[in-house]
């Protein structure tokens, strides 16, 4: 069995890492890997295939920056005869950037089946690209891959049938627990120097919050106010660092401080030990909530409610006296217990590679095929009550 995997994207690259050492352990398949260059600095490439111990490309598209349409159409024209001429069994996409659904569409048309990984999420935010790629790639695939219980909603309510769809968990979950003693072991917050102390991490690098000159001052305002009680370490997506170097904002005073981007291992070392993360990423998030951190999204909305209803994250409003407000709720009413969601478990890449191989079922109803026993309900981990200490 072939299967072939594009991805082009930092988030792509998490989620691909899981699926690929499945993948690897099971002797009748070939995974093909094709990385589209999208993301083409190395630290935001290269450097995660070498963290994550992803074997090097098969194939490497070079689409390199532009715009949407130049992106998409440049995938299109390059992996188009490479999936002549491997015509693989699938073709696997992740998440929902452009490569993502230049891949799918590619496949489709030339007859071939599409399975997606992260399907059905929905922000319902028709000006985000994100929501577009991911709606047109879950219409053109035959195996959609769900990471929750909102994303089977969505997808019925969108009409597509049910045999289609495979809960299987979220896979990002996967590569955290993955790396997690490997972050651990790296001590991250002892090399930044904030290692026993109150810190936040920040990234934020969507259009809405730092293309907007107006915004942007507000966030960095709430950043600098923030700083003056605890270190702010802020990763700078290179997108962010040349919107900042615009506005000549003359950062790293007080508790602020810029940092290069860092790799996954790095980042999640930081992010496990932080008592806050505000972000617009995704895929934060769902770290966060996993690792019980609070979390505050700069976004009017997201693709991953389930965060919110069961885990750690806020949204937040892009105003310095809403984020300062709701760092201070979030700071002091922080839960001892880590949230658990449903197939949240680091086993969703196992389920996935059941899923195509030995053509198992993962029905939202039923229980897993290996477990005979219901499947466990989200509900919040409760604290075990630690003995008192003698005096």
């Amino acid at each position: 069995m072939r299967i072939l995997s594009v991805v082009g994207a930092r988030p792509n690259f998490m989620k691909l890492a899981p699926v690929d050492r499945e993948l690897a352990k099971r002797p009748d398949v070939e995974h093909v890997i094709v990385h589209t260059g999208q993301h083409y600095d190395p630290e935001m490439s290269a450097t995660f295939f070498e963290q994550l111990w992803i074997p090097a490309p098969d194939y490497h598209l070079d689409v390199g920056s532009g715009s949407h349409a130049q992106q998409t159409a440049r995938v299109m024209q390059r992996l188009e005869p490479i999936l002549t001429e491997l015509h693989p069994d699938l073709v696997l996409v992740y998440g929902d950037v452009n490569s993502t659904v230049a891949a799918a569409l590619t496949a489709a048309k030339l007859g071939l089946r599409v399975g997606h990984v992260e399907a059905g999420l929905r922000s319902r935010d028709w000006s985000m690209p994100e929501e577009i790629n991911r709606i047109v790639t879950d219409r053109l695939s035959d195996v959609l891959f769900a990471p929750s219980r909102d994303a089977l909603a969505n997808l019925a309510l969108e009409g597509i049938p049910a045999e289609r769809v495979q809960f299987v968990g979220n896979i990002m979950i996967d590569a955290l627990c993955w790396a997690l003693p490997l972050a651990q072991e790296l001590d991250a917050p002892a090399r930044h120097g904030v290692a026993g102390g109150p810190y936040a991490v920040v990234t934020l690098h969507r259009p809405t919050n730092v293309d907007e000159p107006a915004v942007l001052r507000e966030l960095c305002q709430a950043l600098d106010r923030l700083g003056s009680e605890m270190a702010v370490l802020f990763p700078v997506h290179p997108r962010t660092r040349e919107r900042l170097r615009a506005l000549d904002t003359r950062r790293n005073g007080g508790g602020l401080r810029l940092l290069e981007p860092l790799g996954y291992v790095e980042m999640l070392s930081l992010v496990a030990g932080a008592e806050l993360v505000i972000t617009d990423s995704g895929g934060l998030q769902e770290e966060t909530t996993f690792l019980g951190v609070p979390c505050l999204t700069v976004r009017a909305n997201t693709e991953r409610p389930v965060t919110c209803l069961h885990g750690t994250n806020r949204l937040v409003a892009p105003r310095w006296e809403a984020i300062l407000a709701a760092a201070a709720r979030a700071r002091h009413g922080r839960s001892p217990a880590r949230p658990v969601i449903e197939r949240w478990d680091g086993r969703t890449a196992e389920r996935i590679a059941r899923v195509l191989c030995e053509g198992v079922r993962y029905d939202a109803n039923e229980a897993e095929p290996s477990a005979g026993r219901p499947p466990r309900q989200s509900r919040r981990a409760v604290a075990i009550p630690q003995p008192a200490t003698a005096g």
